[in-house]
């Protein structure tokens, strides 16, 4: 793998000399960059947030990719308010969320919300989310879902 040594002999009687090879052998570094690319290209999928919910379906288009890793608020069936994936009280929620606006350069904050939860209960989370200082609220959802318009979204 490293640097070998090539003998240089000459014809007839005496010594042969030996030269260390200047060349360096590339294969393994690169077989050892592919295995790691197709590494990380299977695991930066499952590095989003895993709450697991049921997000309602729409025909919308998805939202351009962010420079920073996008701050994440969901709201799950059962109830619990979770900051990215750590459940927070909701007396705490505004003062949290204003504390971690106050590090980050984005005011885009992504709301997940189980399709099962009433809206008037989002839009409690959106207005504790305007107050601590994010005004830029995506509402994420999966694709698929109805058209307005009567035609399937599938084809």
């Amino acid at each position: 793998m490293g640097a070998g040594v090539v003998k240089r002999g000459r014809r007839g009687r005496g010594r042969a000399k030996s030269q260390p090879m200047a060349e360096i052998n590339v294969t393994p570094f690169v077989d050892v960059m592919l295995v790691l690319l197709i590494i990380f290209m299977v695991a930066a999928p499952l590095l989003t947030v895993g709450v697991p919910l049921e997000l309602p379906k729409t025909a919308a288009q998805s939202v351009p990719a962010e420079p920073e890793e996008p701050l994440s608020v969901s709201i799950s069936p059962e109830g619990p308010i979770l900051v990215m994936t750590s459940e927070v009280p909701e007396d705490e929620l505004i003062t949290r969320l204003r504390a971690v606006a106050e590090e980050r350069q984005s005011d885009k904050i992504y709301l997940r919300a189980d399709g099962s939860i009433p809206y008037a209960r989002i839009m409690e989370v959106m207005g504790a989310l305007n107050a601590a200082g994010f005004n830029n609220i995506v509402l994420v959802t999966d694709t698929g879902g109805p058209r307005m318009d009567g035609q399937s979204t599938e084809g």
